[in-house]
């Protein structure tokens, strides 16, 4: 479904040249939930924005489905790019618009139909659980409910693919679940694969198949997510690991204990 190949991005930083992304091949499967994962300045947001050509690579190829997005001219990329949603980390919502406004917003730019918007709309508000908040406006939402938002606009061009780039780091951690729960639903229903970028390995765990762990702009290890816990291969994976066994043991012995009684 989705094939990138040598694909490499570099920035310069006055006389200096920075390798935000190395030689990176990944395979990712069609209908898979896929994490990629890596502390932060890993090149994972850099990754991610590639695949849509919000960051433009220098070298390399990525392919999705039967389109190579990385040889499209600019009128191209813009009919691709329906077919790639995107959700992030801060929502990016119009504040002046309506929860339906905002969803509708890709279909009424596109000049589709009012009656076809309206019947859109409101079957990926049902889907996301915001059925009753069309008429609201952003800041009447809750953090949860302005992502919500985001994946319903995100979905309303029928995707093939759902990039998600931190879309839950901002959420506490009840949301977060509830969220990952939804991308789990729709990822069931419309067979969409879903490539969710993440610093939170308790995110992948809990959501993805498959992974790649990205280390100073490089695929560090890829495998399924059972195998980067029993297994981890690169640093990065052993040191999300020790973090996490770390604060699991503080837990049990400040529980253990009865601290605070």
């Amino acid at each position: 479904m989705i094939t990138i190949s040598n694909l490499s991005k570099f920035y310069k930083s006055g006389n200096e040249t920075i390798a935000a992304l190395s030689q990176i091949n990944l395979q990712i499967q069609k209908g898979d939930i896929f994490g990629i994962i890596g502390f932060s300045g890993a090149g994972k947001s850099t990754l991610i924005r590639c695949l849509n050509r919000l960051e433009e690579p220098d070298s390399g190829r990525i392919v999705i489905g039967d389109t190579v997005i990385t040889d499209l001219n600019e009128a191209q990329l813009r009919l691709a790019r329906r077919k790639i949603g995107m959700i992030f980390q801060h929502f990016n919502l119009f504040d002046s618009k309506t929860v339906f406004q905002n969803v509708a917003f890709p279909l009424t730019v596109a000049g589709h139909p009012k009656d076809q918007i309206r019947d859109k709309v409101r079957e990926l508000l049902a889907l996301v659980g915001l059925e009753d908040k069309e008429n609201d406006y952003p800041s009447q939402l809750s953090g949860g409910q302005k992502q919500r938002v985001g994946i319903a606009r995100a979905l309303v061009n029928d995707p093939d693919v759902l990039l998600s780039d931190e879309a839950t780091s901002s959420l506490d951690p009840q949301t977060t679940y509830a969220i990952l729960e939804l991308l789990q639903d729709i990822n069931r229903k419309l067979n969409l694969t879903i490539v969710l970028i993440t610093h939170e390995l308790d995110v992948l765990q809990h959501v993805c198949d498959h992974m790649a762990v990205i280390e100073y702009g490089r695929v560090a290890e890829t495998g399924t997510v059972d195998k980067l816990f029993l297994n981890p291969e690169s640093e990065t994976a052993r040191r999300f690991i020790s973090i996490i066994d770390y604060y699991r043991d503080q837990r049990f012995v400040i529980e253990g204990t009865g601290a605070g009684i």
